[in-house]
């Protein structure tokens, strides 16, 4: 896992580095621009085994005279031959156009850095745009200004302040239209507009150059810390914002990287060292509660104990199923035993009990008794169990989850329906003294809290959830977050779009469950509880299944029954070797 920063922690810690420590910023913005630069030029120079050169490959037509127009003047025509031997001239010239666009704040310094490293390394044409207002402009950003006009650079103006293309084209002036025609030649773009501290939307000029990057279509863009427009800890996009092809962030990853739309913008997200002190970092961060990203799962599944049996990896207790809904309780059945789960005990509604014996051969359906204590007795022999998939709203039925989550004392995953018995009686989440685990959607935290669709900040809503609830809150979607009672999160970083179907949640939910009632993997009390870990583990997995099924089937076409059958080659995988 790696450890993530919210905007207001990397500015303290840039301003202990730089007061307190004496780092010079202007290193800082140095060691910064030396990676966004490295970033461009192997977007410039691909391995040969790649598909070749990056280019952006966008045809420019320009307009003569429309129909029925009268010719062009003289001076009409000069300035159209003027605008046409730009992009001739790429055609005869292929050195590749760089623009970087810089704003106003040291995020633009790292790009003015940038440009000027560019230029240096002679092999490609470079042009600097400063956007917005040079009076706000920072002392290291007019410093690096100077080192690049040393260098034979300049830091042009940017003053094209329209986003409506047909306001543009009737007003803007022939020099506008130069830079712009020039820019829509570019092989890649450095994006330094913001960085980490935008909170408002984006606006006038700043708006028109975020405009002029979306829109070079097959131009990679290299973003300075943040892709500009989107806000750093929530991954909000306000209003518009860059879509990068690699995101250089310092230090440490942002949260909005990672969830969010945020996440969609960023692209490939390369967190490098600028040189800030280690231990400086881990002094202002250690008393803090954890909020990291996993790409990976943190550490791999232990052998199973060489003279265990079936009772030693968990009796799991599903309560799950209702007419029409007999899909969910099979798959997170078939997806806690394909985590490890050593029996599987699957109730039903009597109703659909029929199905579920048919479509079941290593889970143990059995018929919900009429009789709540029987139903209490089974579930109470066992060591963790899951309640909700495809359960249904039926009065009777959030009943008896509300019932059973006031008397069980075992760990209880709670999904789907089982969190929609909850709404409006959180009372009995917070009288529960064992661990509990929500996994909800947004339409479900939505409904349980109160809270606006969409949840703009999905890291601090689920880590407040959890803290106040004394749960474990699996907020599913893009950048899945799992939340500790403690406060810490973590940010999943694994997954794709081809899992946006119904039947992916349910295999989560008993992967889940089936890691959390498996005794070799539950450290003692005294050694500290890991069930965030074993859940987040579990979240994961889930995500690395799907992108093994998106490789071989295609986001198209996978199932969520495809993810569990992907589970024995990722579970082999991060398994302990003897």
């Amino acid at each position: 896992m790696l450890p993530l920063a919210t905007a207001a922690q990397m500015k303290e810690l840039d301003r202990r580095a730089i007061e307190e420590r004496g780092v010079s910023s202007l290193d800082l913005m140095e060691n910064a621009a030396h990676a966004v630069t490295q970033a461009v030029w192997e977007l410039l120079n691909p391995p040969e085994d790649e598909f070749g050169p990056i280019g952006h490959g966008q045809s420019v037509v320009i307009v003569t005279n429309k129909k029925g127009a009268p010719p062009p003047t003289s001076e009409e025509q000069a300035q159209m031959d003027e605008l046409r031997a730009i992009v001739e001239s790429k055609n005869d010239d292929p050195t590749p156009r760089i623009a970087v666009f810089c704003g106003p704040g040291n995020n633009g310094g790292d790009g003015v850095a940038a440009a000027r490293l560019l230029m240096g390394m002679g092999n490609c044409q470079v042009r600097a745009f400063f956007v917005g207002d040079r009076a706000k402009m920072t002392p290291d950003e007019k410093a690096m200004e100077d080192k690049l006009i040393a260098a034979g650079g300049c830091l042009e103006d940017f003053s094209v302040d329209m986003t409506s293309r047909e306001t543009l084209e009737a007003t803007m002036t022939f020099e506008q239209q130069k830079l712009l025609m020039w820019i829509s030649t570019c092989d890649a773009m450095v994006d330094a507009l913001f960085g980490i501290g935008l909170t408002r939307p984006v606006e006038g000029v700043f708006r028109t150059a975020v405009l002029q990057m979306q829109s070079q279509l097959g131009c990679p863009v290299v973003s300075c810390d943040v892709p500009s427009g989107v806000n750093a800890d929530t991954g909000e996009v306000l209003g518009e914002a860059v879509r990068a092809k690699v995101t250089v962030t310092f230090t440490r990853g942002k949260p909005g990287l990672y969830s969010g739309p945020g996440a969609e913008r960023a692209g490939e997200v390369r967190i490098v060292y600028i040189g800030i002190p280690h231990d400086l970092e881990y002094q202002m961060f250690r008393e803090l509660p954890r909020l990291e990203v996993m790409h990976q799962p943190d550490s791999q599944l232990p052998l199973r104990p060489r003279n265990a049996h079936k009772g030693d990896f968990g009796k799991l207790f599903i309560l799950a199923g209702s007419e029409g809904y007999t899909g969910a309780p099979v798959l997170a059945a078939r997806a806690a035993l394909r985590t490890g789960a050593g029996l599987v005990y699957l109730g039903v509604p009597r109703e659909i009990y029929p199905i579920m014996a048919v479509k079941c051969d290593e889970a143990m359906p059995f018929p919900l008794p009429e009789d709540y204590s029987a139903i209490l007795e089974k579930a109470r022999g066992c060591d963790a169990a899951l309640i909700g998939p495809g359960l249904g709203r039926a009065t009777e039925t959030e009943q008896l989850v509300l019932r059973l989550l006031s008397d069980l004392d075992i760990p209880v995953v709670l999904d789907a329906d089982g969190i929609n018995a909850l709404c409006g009686h959180i009372d009995v989440l917070d009288r529960r003294t064992t661990l509990t685990v929500l996994t909800p959607h947004e339409g479900e935290f939505a409904r349980l809290t109160g809270c606006a669709l969409p949840v703009r900040d999905r890291p601090t809503a689920a880590r407040d959830f959890a803290r106040e609830h004394g749960c474990v809150l699996v907020l599913k979607g893009r950048g899945t977050v799992t939340a500790a009672l403690d406060g810490s999160a973590c940010i999943n970083a694994t997954g794709n779009p081809g899992m946006a179907k119904g039947g992916s949640g349910d295999v989560l939910a008993g992967m889940i469950a089936a890691l959390l009632g498996q005794k070799h993997l539950r450290r003692e009390r005294r050694e500290g509880d890991n069930t965030p870990e074993l859940v987040t583990a579990a979240v994961c997995f889930h995500g690395l299944a799907g992108d093994l099924c998106a490789r071989k089937l295609g986001e198209y076409a996978m199932l969520p029954s495809d993810l569990i059958e992907a589970l024995p080659e990722v579970l082999r995988q991060w398994t302990e070797e003897l």
